[in-house]
């Protein structure tokens, strides 16, 4: 029987013998570097899309640093041009593996906009340059490896290639798409923060192991003709019920998947050939002489197969649900997809690090800055977290949008107060020109540090999508205590004048500890807070997992009591999504209302983006309620599509832009709120000017340029993500049109 390998601590192997060359003061990223470091090869080779920063927050540098603390000689190969193999020749052929990843951003998303435009700039590029990486980089950059020297495994990682580890649907291309393993041919997938399992991939290919057995380590995917030898398997569905719909999908038959056969031979697909019938599960148990298992060790869920959920949407959903139950690496179930005559098996999530491996992690050798080559060229994504510092990982809010939790997991990894001072005494004494004001003190979310479940017991074995919605669990810590003492500690250090919060706050878990309200606004808000309310209405917060208006009320009445005992005048920026699946033209319309109440004007704003594997994106796709079990088809949800309707939901966002008037005025109109139209405080924007009426083209109220726009607003500048928010006042909200249910 095949069993997961143990867990051991990240720093407990016996090192490579490569230990015995110095550390590198970057890694090295040509054939100059590593002769003047004195080596003769690499044994690990990492190709990312990012330029590359030897700092703690950019995951090249991470996994470089990491492996090189093993022993092993690492080198960088950075956005190398991608349209043949010579630049993934360029340091040689690595002795035991290629790592590569996109960067530390979805190279898709990196390169397109939320409407599907591309971008003509990089935040992780030399002078902010677009274009140095290609769409599904980790696909491209691991083909061309494979061209380079195809005898070499190539081990994938990092977020882009974690949100593909299973089928899922792709919205640049509007279909769902394999596992990135099978069309990247790579050996191994690692999904989440990959120290843990890369340290034992690498040793263990290091000490002779052939990449094809090293089929069982936490936190990795790879590709396989039949489940682990020993392993008891269990049906998707005898997990979590489909449902009655009409027809009922069989996930498992080939002859009965809620299409028919015509439908699939459209799609390319042959039910009848060998490739596309499922394997036999193995039902019974496995017994080890003097153990006794817990129900999910050596266990898989089979998964509908890619080819089901590729055409059938109520699987593909029923499949997300399933895949998000199985993210807590306590209970964890391996997970099992057949791709055509293979399959897709997903290891259980890799054990988190403990408080000492992440105090080693951060306190390795990073130089802090870009490498040398770069010269005084700007790169964005390093101006803005240069005097930050990575308190903590992981988030167990488990917003549907976002896909911290399924990259970093809902348990929280926070480093040691020690461990932070020391790096903030480090940017005060090594970057250059520092002002003495750290830019931030966070991670994921800003007031997560050191919270987490006061059960653990209830913590192993927890499959909650969310510690906090639709309330705070009973077992979760709300004392904020830790994180008061570390902002308390971190501002006496000698040489720094002020320590900003910059990651956004989770107010519905900081209002359950005023203490730390208080600490926030007395000391750490440099004018305005970042907090993310995204929206007003009940049908789309449902669907992100946030909390009602009425938690937000609470925690801005506190945070203006106490910025007022501090003397300080301070405001809150909310953060907005528009057209989030759930979202209706009358929610934008409410969500506008209670914009201008509180006259709020919003510059920039994000319309929903459908990234990989999120549980919206499966919103999106299917429009059904993933989030709970489909009973039937009055589960249907309202998703805004299409870029009409896209573009209104972002212009009623917008609503004080006269560049949107014309549309949102067309909609009230259809929506029969054409009383929202006019020139009273209580509309929503004005009626069409003369020129407008005469079809002249202009566009009442436009003006030239933005001083124009400013002054329109009497000097007053409008609330947005990177600027600074308007003067706005704290009367109660207008009535809101539609349903007006009250909010917990």
């Amino acid at each position: 029987m095949i069993t997961l390998s143990s867990h051991r601590e990240l720093f407990s192997y016996p090192k490579y013998w490569a230990e015995c060359y110095d550390t590198a003061p970057f890694l090295p990223t040509t054939r100059a570097e590593m002769d003047a470091l004195g080596w003769d090869s690499c044994d690990v080779i990492v190709v990312t899309g990012d330029a590359y920063i030897d700092h703690p927050s950019f995951g090249m540098a991470v996994i470089g640093r990491v492996l090189e603390a093993q022993g092993f000689r690492v080198g960088i190969i950075s956005q190398p041009d991608w349209q043949n193999k010579d630049a993934f020749m360029s340091l040689g052929k690595p002795n035991l593996f290629y790592g590569v990843t996109g960067g530390n951003m979805d190279s898709m998303i990196n390169r397109y906009t939320a409407e599907k435009r591309m971008r003509h700039d990089d935040a992780y590029t030399p002078d902010n340059i677009g274009g140095k990486r290609p769409d599904r980089a980790v696909l491209v950059y691991s083909q061309r490896c494979k061209e380079a020297y195809k005898d070499v495994p190539v081990v994938i990682g990092g977020i882009e290639a974690s949100l593909r580890r299973t089928a899922h649907f792709d919205y640049w291309s509007e279909k769902v798409r394999r596992s990135v393993i099978f069309d990247a041919k790579a050996d191994i997938l690692i999904y989440g923060n990959a120290e843990r399992p890369l340290v034992e991939v690498a040793h263990r290919i290091a000490n002779g192991e052939s990449v094809d057995t090293i089929h069982n380590v936490r936190g990795t995917a790879v590709i396989r003709k039949t489940p682990l030898d020993g392993w008891r398997g269990s049906d998707s569905t005898a997990i979590d019920k489909i449902g009655k719909i009409d027809p009922i999908p069989n996930p498992y038959g080939a002859d009965d998947v809620g299409c028919s056969k015509s439908e699939f031979k459209q799609a390319g697909i042959d039910l009848d050939s060998d490739a596309a019938k499922p394997i036999t599960v193995q039902a019974a148990p496995v017994r080890v002489k003097g153990q006794r298992l817990k129900p999910w060790e050596n266990t898989y869920v089979k998964l509908p197969a890619f080819e089901q959920v590729s055409v059938n949407k109520p699987l593909y959903a029923h499949a997300s649900r399933i895949l998000h139950q199985e993210t807590n690496s306590g209970c964890a179930r391996a997970l099992f997809q057949r791709h055509g005559d293979r399959h897709v098996w997903v290891n259980p999530p890799a054990i988190p690090l403990a408080t000492a491996e992440m105090d080693h992690v951060f306190d390795l050798p990073y130089q802090r800055i870009p490498h040398p080559s770069y010269g005084d060229k700007k790169i964005p994504a390093f101006d803005m977290i240069k005097t930050s510092v990575n308190i903590m990982r992981g988030c167990f809010g488990g917003c549907s949008f976002c896909s911290i939790t399924e990259h970093e997991g809902r348990v929280i990894q926070s480093r040691s107060e020690e461990s932070i001072i020391n790096e903030i005494e480090n940017i005060r004494d090594k970057v250059p020109g520092f002002t003495g004001v750290i830019s931030d003190l966070g991670g994921p979310t800003a007031n997560m540090y050191k919270l987490g479940c006061k059960s653990e017991k209830a913590e192993s074995t927890c499959r909650r999508l969310s510690c906090v919605f639709p309330e705070i669990c009973k077992h979760m810590d709300t004392d904020h205590s830790p994180t008061i003492s570390l902002y308390k500690k971190a501002r006496q250090v000698k040489g720094i004048k002020k320590i900003l919060i910059a990651s956004g706050v989770r107010y519905d878990l900081a209002i359950e500890d005023p203490r730390y309200i208080k600490e926030l606004a007395s000391h750490h808000v440099g004018g305005y807070l970042k907090i993310a309310p995204e929206h007003t209405e009940e049908g789309p917060l449902s669907r992100m997992m946030k909390p009602g208006m009425g938690t937000y009320d609470k925690f801005k009445a506190l945070f203006d009591k106490y910025s007022k005992e501090a003397g300080k005048k301070q405001y809150l920026i909310p953060y907005f999504i528009s057209a989030h699946p759930g979202t209706t033209d009358k929610d934008m319309v409410n969500l506008a209302i209670w914009l201008k109440s509180q006259n709020f004007k919003l510059d920039q704003v994000q319309n929903f983006y459908p990234s990989p594997m999120a549980n919206a994106t499966t919103i999106y796709h299917t429009e059904m309620n993933s989030l709970r079990n489909i009973k039937n088809n009055k589960d249907h949800v309202p998703v805004p599509k299409g870029a009409r309707q896209r573009r209104l939901h972002k212009a009623i966002l917008r609503y004080h832009d006269p560049a949107g008037w014309p549309i949102i005025r067309e909609a009230l109109r259809k929506m029969g709120m054409a009383n929202l139209i006019g020139k009273a405080p209580q509309h929503l924007v004005p009626p069409e000017s003369r020129d407008e009426q005469r079809g002249s083209g202009k566009v009442a109220g436009k003006f030239p340029n933005n001083k124009s726009l400013a002054a329109k607003r009497g000097g007053r500048p409008a609330l947005s993500r990177h600027t600074g928010a308007s003067q706005f006042n704290t009367a109660n909200t207008k009535p809101r049109v539609g349903d007006n249910k009250k909010r917990k």
